[in-house]
């Protein structure tokens, strides 16, 4: 854990009592004020008339108390929220750095030869094809084969740590960490989630209904549009209303949606020749496929959404 992660907590605790002791003033305030003109407003006895005047009253006096404390609320849950996109970004840089110093401390596993003992057991007077082979043999060391993660590891590294205890998925981040396209792809859904949820688009509430495994793989392998547009299952109009509104006015974001779009992409397609189709779907259901399903269906790459698609039905019969 970094240093300044309780620090920040502090920060953010503090401005959360803040805000309440705002909210509280605020309310306080404002009831004062309407003591004050019950009791000495130039038409509190007719007011206080007929049936109807007390419930509009009491409206009037309620309503503005509900709002805001309905901003409190929404300003303290926002802090915890960023509070969390920062430690999930830092927690990403330091598994990032750690993997960066762990690669100079494997150079010197080559400097002893390796067919040595070969040569002391041999009467033979070295030649220059062994010199050849030990050559080839420090090739061979200097650039180790890449471990293949599996299914549930991959899965895990889309999907994000939930936390620090979330040491799994920590253990799985780190290893696709280690392979440089797989950082690329993790970076850039991590800033498309992270750009997300500061409007309001969150992935873990973003329903996800079952789709086709065939489907999945169908897409992968390079079909577009019409054809796989029954992969368009988001039917949260205030989600795509915003992917969409950020991705037309915000240049940024959309440099890094398209991104992600196309490394996402071509892991589909690589998995697709040597996995099963099931998994595709499954990739698909992680916070990171959430994300890029639903800028596939609001680029256009899934055809039209799902409520196009209903509509049309639904004119049809």
């Amino acid at each position: 854990m970094d240093s300044l992660d309780p620090l920040r907590r502090l920060a953010v605790e503090q401005a959360r009592n803040r805000v309440l002791m705002i909210g509280a003033a605020v309310g306080l305030a404002w009831l004062a004020l309407v003591w004050l003109f019950a009791f000495f407003g130039p038409e509190a006895e007719a007011e206080g008339q007929g049936a109807v005047g007390w419930p509009l009253w009491l409206v009037g006096v309620l309503l503005p108390l509900a709002l805001v404390w309905l901003a409190v609320w929404s300003a303290r849950s926002l802090l915890i929220l960023r509070l969390e996109a920062e430690e999930l970004r830092a927690m990403l840089a330091r598994m990032q750095g750690e993997g960066a110093a762990a690669e100079p401390m494997a150079e010197p596993r080559p400097v002893a030869p390796a067919p040595a003992p070969a040569v002391r057991r041999s009467p033979v007077p070295p030649t220059p094809r062994p010199a050849a082979d030990a050559r080839q043999a420090m090739l061979e060391l200097d650039s180790p084969p890449e471990t293949e993660l599996t299914a549930t590891e991959l899965f895990h590294a889309l999907n994000f740590p939930d936390g620090p205890e979330d040491r799994e998925a920590i253990r799985c981040l780190r290893l696709a960490l280690a392979d440089p396209g797989m950082a690329r792809l993790i970076r850039a859904a991590q800033d498309v989630v992270t750009l997300l949820a500061g409007q309001g688009v969150y992935m873990d509430e973003l329903a996800m209904p079952q789709t086709d495994p065939a489907l999945w793989r169908r897409f992968a392998e390079g079909a577009r549009g019409e054809a796989v547009a029954a992969l368009a299952v988001i039917r949260d109009e205030d989600a795509l209303a915003s992917a969409g509104a950020m991705l037309r006015s915000d240049e940024v974001f959309r440099d890094v949606a398209h991104h992600f779009l196309r490394h996402f992409d071509r892991l589909m397609s690589r998995k697709a020749q040597d996995s099963d189709a099931e998994l595709l779907a499954v990739l698909a259901e992680t916070r990171s496929g959430r994300a890029f399903t639903l800028l596939a269906q609001v680029t256009g790459m899934l055809g039209r959404t799902g409520t196009e698609a209903e509509d049309e039905a639904a004119e049809a019969r």
